[in-house]
């Protein structure tokens, strides 16, 4: 129960007037229904003593919004809100509390729980109806049949609404057609409890591995004690336990990454070091990489160089057809099939059409890959992206989801779906209506979505000028790339120009994209349900910096309809987060920066996300000559904290490459020297990050000197894996030259 009283010295926005206030009272966990006052008329010290009821379930996080209202004719005015924690209040315990408008209550300290997602009772509700019902907070939220007076309807119309138990609703009825003086309307539902558990969910709730990641983890073990053993020369076999867990890391950089890591895994491959690999993990360009390998199911035992040939011949094809009058009209048709299926269209799935005719994707699905690790013959895939706020930065706000063969979800809420539920309709932790699950091209939109929001960038280097056609769509995509930009994290990231629209497709798309993100909208599969009352003392959540969006629980993720899910560059441009989860106990890091100009911000980010989590990360102490003139490769670890993951990092840089054709032997010849003589990063570079064509001559050099910095520092990776390796391991173990 909630009773409001009065307020003192309000100043309103009105200066002719004093100001004309009511409180608003917001209780999403109990009720969707927003809760008012009356307004007090020009009165600076208003008394309400009204008094309002709610029941709440003691399980999850409660917290309620108060907001004061100046009222308007037009548009009431916001004085000030505060959030309220209810937790701790106990029934028949009555507590008066007074806020100054500009207090803000601190939270008070929780308990380590198992999962921050909680369930509530449901409840369907049945009945009969003759007009349009609604019920706000259920899953329907409204349904409407038509109501034919001849019918044989004496039995009604039975409907369904699925709401939780502990949400009071209102059933309200709208009437559609004129109603006689002395006709008797009979409206009649019944209200059934359902009984839920845990196991019947279609949402996994929990920390733990999903069973399909545990058991790869079981079968790749093995594999890789044998390539160990081999490897480091050691004497006996390694138990389970003791072989380190090895995690490869692309950054994002479009298709500088996304060759950059193709050569990065040849180098690998020819040190005998992929079958050490447990995971293989990226962002954006080295997402699209990762696709691409995991095409084949055998991948990682065949020699790469087949795999990069056939790269080579997509990379360096021209891209100008993707913008042809016929790829539109199928990327048209695509789209507004989708739309007619229900599902949620964004700006990002042009995008990952347009990708489709990029990298000449076959038609496949993300669940189709889980062959490519049922024997745990190849590392395991983690795809990444982060799930966003609308008109809230990145830095400021950015939740890591991770996309595998199996599952799709988010370790901050210990929330998953099967990745064939992907983009399906669920409330309460219950498969409401399926949807297909979408092609891989769709969600290489996501992956990569950085360049969906400079979509004229990319249209004007690929197409170029003359092609007068194109030109007309050119500025089409320009006037929708400028409407729907969400400004994620630096609007200067990639330039964005305003145009003047023309040509005869642009109403075409216009109206089609109307009112879209350029971030991918999905359903979200944990709508229906709600943070846990102790989620605070999660190191996940940043709860305890009182202005972070963690501190307020009414407005994170389960209380949205929907995902925006975006490249998870718009965050860190590195999966590290997904890595550092302790379930998955990484021991040794092998990252590779792709970004431009930029060899240590991913770890400068990931060191900054895991001191605000509390979660074991090397300190990352780079010298200025470092950050001016980077090396090769870093080697970052705590020799004290065994919990720490051991960090080597390849920056993308041409240092002894141009002078060695392969570690030890100088190139000679002045062709060779001429190979070797480029900078990654020049003004005129081919691999800037809006380049998505290369010559021949440009995708083989960067693909040999991407295999080239892992081949000239094998003693740094051995090294690494010697210290990943238990401390019972180390003594002794080791054959002495």
């Amino acid at each position: 129960t909630v009773k409001i009283l009065r307020a003192r010295n309000i100043k309103g926005t009105d200066l002719l007037s004093k100001a004309d206030c009511y409180v608003e009272l917001r209780l999403p966990t109990a009720s969707p229904i927003t809760r008012r006052t009356k307004v007090i008329d020009n009165c600076s010290d208003p008394e309400w003593n009204e008094t309002f009821h709610f029941k709440i379930h003691n399980a999850v996080k409660n917290t309620l919004v108060l907001a004061l209202f100046d009222e308007d004719v037009l548009v009431s005015d916001e004085l000030t809100s505060l959030v309220f924690d209810v937790t701790g209040l106990k029934a028949g315990r009555p507590l008066k509390e007074t806020f100054k408008l500009k207090e803000v209550s601190p939270f008070a300290p929780s308990l380590f729980i198992h999962s921050v997602i909680v369930l509530t009772p449901s409840v369907l509700y049945l009945g009969s109806y003759q007009f349009k019902l609604s019920l706000p907070g259920s899953y329907e939220n409204q349904l409407c049949i038509p109501y034919k007076p001849d019918s044989d309807q004496s039995e009604g119309v039975p409907f369904v609404f699925h709401i939780g138990k502990q949400m009071p609703s209102e059933l309200g009825v709208e009437l559609e057609r004129t109603v006689r003086m002395l006709e008797t309307l009979r409206y009649i539902y019944f209200i059934a409890f359902l009984c839920i558990r845990k196991k019947d969910l279609d949402v996994r709730l929990g920390y733990d591995l999903c069973k399909e990641e545990r058991e790869f983890l079981e079968k790749r073990k093995k594999l890789a004690s044998q390539t160990l053993k081999k490897t480091l020369r050691l004497r006996e076999d390694l138990d389970k336990n003791e072989v380190p867990v090895v995690a490869v890391l692309g950054s994002g950089g479009g298709i500088r990454a996304l060759t950059g890591l193709y050569g990065s895994m040849f180098g690998l491959q020819q040190l005998n070091l992929l079958d050490c690999v447990t995971y293989l993990s990226g962002v954006s360009g080295s997402s699209w990489c990762m696709s691409m390998l995991y095409q084949d199911s055998e991948w990682s035992c065949k020699d790469l160089k087949d795999a990069i040939i056939s790269a080579r011949e997509k990379i360096c094809s021209s891209k100008v057809a993707a913008f042809s009058s016929e790829r539109l009209k199928y990327y048209f048709q695509e789209l507004n099939a989708m739309e007619n299926d229900g599902r949620k269209v964004s700006f990002t799935d042009l995008w990952g059409l347009i990708v489709e005719y990029f990298l000449h994707n076959p038609e496949s699905k993300l669940s189709d890959q889980q062959e490519t690790v049922k024997q745990a013959q190849n590392p395991y895939p983690i795809y990444a992206a982060v799930n966003v706020m609308p008109n809230i930065s990145g830095d400021e706000f950015a939740e890591w989801i991770e996309f595998t063969p199996f599952e799709v979800g988010f370790r901050k809420y210990g929330a998953f779906v099967r990745t064939e539920d992907f983009d399906s309709e669920f409330f309460m932790g219950r498969l409401m209506k399926r949807h297909p699950e979408p092609r891989i091209c769709y969600l290489q939109g996501i992956w990569g979505s950085a360049f969906a929001a400079s979509l004229d960038d990319v249209f004007l280097k690929v197409v170029g000028s003359g092609l007068t056609f194109l030109e007309s769509l050119g500025d089409v995509i320009k006037v929708i790339d400028d409407r729907r930009r969400f400004h994620f994290r630096d609007p200067m990231r990639l330039k964005t120009r305003m145009v003047i629209p023309g040509g005869p497709v642009l109403q075409f798309f216009q109206d089609f994209f109307k009112s879209r993100f350029t971030a991918g909208e999905t359903f979200n599969f944990m709508q229906g349900l709600y943070l846990h009352k102790d989620y605070v003392s999660l190191k996940n959540f940043v709860a305890w910096k009182g202005t972070h969006l963690d501190a307020f629980p009414n407005r994170l993720t389960p209380m949205e309809d929907s995902l925006y899910l975006v490249d998870g560059g718009f965050s860190i441009n590195s999966p590290f987060p997904l890595m550092l989860q302790p379930e998955r106990d990484v021991d040794v890091i092998l990252s590779f920066n792709y970004s431009w100009e930029a060899p240590f911000q991913v770890l400068e980010l990931t060191q900054k996300y895991c001191e605000e989590r509390d979660i074991p990360f090397p300190r990352i102490n780079v010298s200025k000559e470092d950050e001016e003139n980077p090396k090769e490769c870093y080697l970052f670890m705590n020799a004290e904290n065994p919990k720490v993951p051991i960090v080597l990092h390849f920056p993308l840089i041409n240092d002894t490459f141009c002078r060695y054709k392969a570690p030890g032997i100088e190139r000679e010849s002045e062709e060779e020297k001429l190979l070797g003589n480029f900078e990654v990063e020049a003004k005129d570079s081919p691999y800037r990050t809006l380049n998505f064509t290369y010559e021949s001559h440009e995708f083989d050099r960067l693909i040999n000197l991407s295999c080239y910095n892992v081949l000239n520092n094998k003693d740094a990776l051995l090294d690494a894996l010697r210290l990943g390796l238990n401390t019972s391991v180390l003594e002794g173990a080791f054959l002495r030259s």
